[in-house]
């Protein structure tokens, strides 16, 4: 019998290419696997952190820094030298580097607020400073690199001498970021020196213009068998900025953000030295990149979602507070108020799983699936709140000027949304496709035991999988009335047992795998939020507004995936499901007016000198009806006007990386 059942798994398995093979063996699992086990132990979970020492050491020079430039743009800018030098001379490039090597190596934790803090000020700092602490080669180095490698260019990452980029994306692999990559061939030369003769066309790549260290990613082919260690594949190498044929004559322009952004081009030849690691680390790339490079996904991108969403959600609260229409304060309209709920919403998931992300790394953890779910839902929640931000604050947040807190926000959305993986790929495909694979605790022993066709191990592996089913859809029959998010753990993990029988269709049938996507993210913020209020004791009643909303979503999404598959042996976890209503909106706008820990959390991190939130700490402190009170009021609804009458009308600074 078992031997049928081998054979026939073997016919429904997913076809899975080596890039896939490799990113399931890459990373960790956490809260994932408990998820898909349908029990999640809080008692595993990581302790808060409160801000390290380092972190409150490196303020005032960042604070400097923020004040000089304000939001200028980094790139194009004709003080781009000067901007680069006062970033090095905050030790901004150093965030990741040990304490060997000149770093000042920071927490997870503390790099997370930092950046959030950075960006909420001046978003094209903020990614100036991000992706060498994160899509750079620092960590490769750190990781991977040789002992002559960290010695030569760790301390020049970390005192700004050298500025990294890294190159992987090229015109035909964007989201298959291995489909198409560039080639590079192993030859010998005259005098019997291996080299590699690579032809290179990256686009996209952040900080190429002015980077003078250069990683770059390439599929290593060796026709005549010239390599000693390693082997073919795809793999990562480091060469020098002024390389001969190395070409970095264009730019793009992403949004008008600000930040550098541009094209890698070229033959040129690489010595095998070069590749990270050394020869050794030849074909290792993508694991390589696998493991190293999700930092931007776990932690950069939902830095730079959190910062836009804070800022967002603190301004607009405020402005809703002092504008009035009709002799009434907008925050007292239902319309208006809605929509803040639904900002405050997204803003605390964000929060609460940034936090619970970054601390899980701190520990350890290098979860793969987990990174997905956070780039991908913290960027597109992060434009909800734009969005709703910017329909509130009307001709305040289309005109330039002052008062205008969003527009670069607004600009910089898509940019998040694009970046690292598109969220349509990312939800469609990875969260739950690679999910179920890698966090599910028996399916990838039961692959791993096909794709090396091992009968006894498959055997063993599947009476596992039986009993854990049996025991699953046991349980599913017990209520668990007093935990709704334990009931829908559990209802989840069976769930996924029965999508699983569809084996390679679920790579087709991407309206299903992007439903049971949702359903883990809501699933995994929902206990970030739990966590995250276990912790830090901020708002029952937001917890509990934030935790059945996701699980009312929930409920209808898996109504739909029983019924549309004819799931009939588990028609009994159907509920009755339930759009959040406006009562319970308003129950949480109370909530916020009464607890000022929610807002005064919102704000934590944010840069609020010289700018206009600085207004609204102000406007806090004043008493109603002076007239400090009303210059004020009248500062913060007043809309960017700008002068019709010289000559030459001055360009506004958010025009300047045109």
């Amino acid at each position: 019998m078992y031997r049928y059942i081998f054979n026939r798994v073997k016919k429904i398995i997913p076809r899975i290419s080596d890039t896939e093979l490799i990113a399931l063996r890459s990373g960790t699992t956490s809260l994932d696997r408990e998820i898909y086990k349908g029990s999640v132990n809080f008692n595993n979970m990581p302790n808060f952190t409160e801000k390290d020492d380092k972190l409150k050491s490196l303020m005032p020079s960042v604070n400097s820094l923020l004040s000089i430039y304000g939001e200028e743009p980094v790139y194009p800018n004709p003080k781009i030298d000067d901007i680069l030098t006062d970033i090095s001379k905050s030790k901004l490039f150093s965030l990741i580097i040990p304490p060997e090597y000149g770093g000042h190596k920071l927490s997870t934790v503390d790099l997370s607020r930092l950046l959030v803090y950075i960006t909420s000020a001046n978003p094209s700092i903020g990614v100036t400073v991000m992706v060498p602490n994160s899509l750079g080669p620092g960590e490769l180095l750190e990781t991977y690199g040789n002992e002559k490698q960290k010695e030569q260019y760790l301390p020049g990452l970390s005192d700004g001498s050298y500025i990294p980029c890294f190159g992987l994306t090229g015109p035909n692999n964007g989201s298959d970021a291995t489909g198409s990559i560039d080639t590079g061939v192993v030859k010998m030369n005259n005098i019997g020196k291996r080299y590699i003769d690579l032809t290179i066309n990256k686009r996209y790549i952040t900080m190429a213009p002015i980077a003078n260290l250069v990683g770059i990613a390439f599929r290593l082919e060796d026709p005549d068998n010239l390599l000693q260690y390693g082997k073919t594949g795809v793999t990562v190498a480091l060469i020098e900025g002024d390389h001969p044929g190395l070409k970095k004559e264009t730019h793009h322009n992403p949004m008008n953000v600000g930040f550098p952004n541009g094209t890698l081009k070229g033959n040129i030849r690489v010595d095998l030295e070069s590749i990270i690691g050394g020869e050794k680390n030849a074909g290792q790339g993508w694991k390589m990149l696998m493991e190293c490079l999700a930092a931007g996904r776990a932690v950069s991108l939902p830095a730079t979602a959190l910062a836009g969403s804070k800022v967002a959600t603190y301004g607009i609260y405020n402005y809703a507070k002092y504008r009035t229409q009709f002799k009434i304060p907008l925050l007292e309209m239902d319309a208006v108020s809605n929509k803040l709920a639904d900002m405050i919403f997204n803003t605390w998931l964000i929060e609460c799983s940034t936090s619970l992300t970054n601390h899980l790394l701190d520990r350890g953890d290098r979860p793969a699936v987990i990174s997905a779910v956070m780039k991908q839902q913290t960027t597109d929640r992060a434009r909800e709140v734009i969005n709703h931000g910017m329909d509130i604050h009307g001709g305040s947040g289309i005109c330039l000027g002052y008062g205008n807190f969003l527009e670069k926000f607004y600009r910089s959305a898509p940019v998040s949304i694009t970046v690292e993986g598109s969220n349509t790929l990312t939800r469609n495909l990875i969260i739950f496709g690679q999910g179920l694979n890698k966090s599910h605790p028996h399916i990838f022993d039961i692959l791993e035991s096909i794709l090396s066709n091992d009968f006894h191990k498959f055997k063993y592996s599947f009476k596992k999988q039986i009993k854990y089913l049996l025991a699953l859809y046991t349980k599913s029959f017990i209520p668990l009335s007093s935990n709704r998010l334990s009931r829908q753990t559990r209802d989840f993990a069976l769930l996924s047992n029965f999508v699983a029988l569809q084996g390679g269709k679920i790579k087709s049938n991407q309206a299903l795998s992007a439903d049971m996507a949702d359903i883990f993210s809501n699933l995994y913020l929902a206990h970030s939020v739990e966590w995250y209020e276990n912790q830090r004791n901020i708002s029952k009643p937001l917890k509990k507004y934030c935790i059945d909303r996701l699980l009312d979503e929930n409920d209808s999404i898996i109504n739909r995936v029983i019924y549309n598959n004819k799931y009939f042996v588990l028609w009994h976890l159907r509920t009755r499901s339930w759009d959040t209503n406006y009562s319970d909106r308003r129950e949480l706008m109370k909530e916020v007016k009464n607890n000022k820990k929610i807002m005064e959390t919102i704000k934590n991190d944010i840069y609020t000198n010289d700018n206009i939130l600085k207004d609204y700490e102000l406007l806090e402190k004043c008493e109603k009806d002076t007239n400090e009170y009303k210059e004020l009021v009248n500062k913060i609804i007043q809309v960017g006007e700008h002068s019709n009458i010289t000559n030459k009308p001055k360009p506004s600074p958010c025009l300047l990386a045109v």
